[in-house]
């Protein structure tokens, strides 16, 4: 889809797209961490319980400021989220979790390229807010599972 009649900036179809492929992302990780967190217990899991939680709540909060950039943009934002996984171990939950975050960065700082060739300041300043943010959640999994 294009961008929308009034919108200030253009932007290609392709960086719309990827801008989709964040929400899916960010949706996707919102509901695993909240769903790790739920489902986690005893003494290494409380120890990692409110991480999962408040990183969920920040991804989710990710979602909502790149689904309201798309749309400013022309786009529509996806509802579904990428494929979640869970986990049955601890280990395994963080394992994936890193997984998750390091592609993260690699993706937002793709969309970063993007939008800085389209001239699309506002894309690029917010996605290097959210990977700055990205790289400390993969830091904080990558510290997580060294005790584990």
């Amino acid at each position: 889809m294009a961008a929308k009649q009034g919108a200030a900036t253009q932007v290609s179809p392709a960086l719309l797209d990827k801008l989709n492929e964040a929400i899916a992302r960010e949706l996707q990780v919102a509901i695993q961490y909240m769903w790790q967190h739920v489902q986690w217990g005893g003494v290494k899991g409380f120890a990692v319980k409110n991480e999962l939680k408040s990183i969920g709540i920040s991804e989710m909060k990710h979602a909502e400021s790149i689904a309201e950039r798309l749309f400013y943009l022309g786009g529509i934002p996806t509802t579904k989220p990428n494929p979640i996984f869970v986990g049955s171990t601890l280990k395994e939950m963080i394992a994936r979790d890193i997984e998750d975050e390091a592609n993260a960065v690699k993706l937002y700082k793709t969309i970063i390229e993007m939008a800085r060739k389209e001239g699309d300041e506002t894309t690029n300043r917010l996605f290097r807010e959210i990977l700055e943010q990205e790289e400390d959640h993969h830091d904080t999994f990558t510290t997580l599972i060294e005790d584990l």
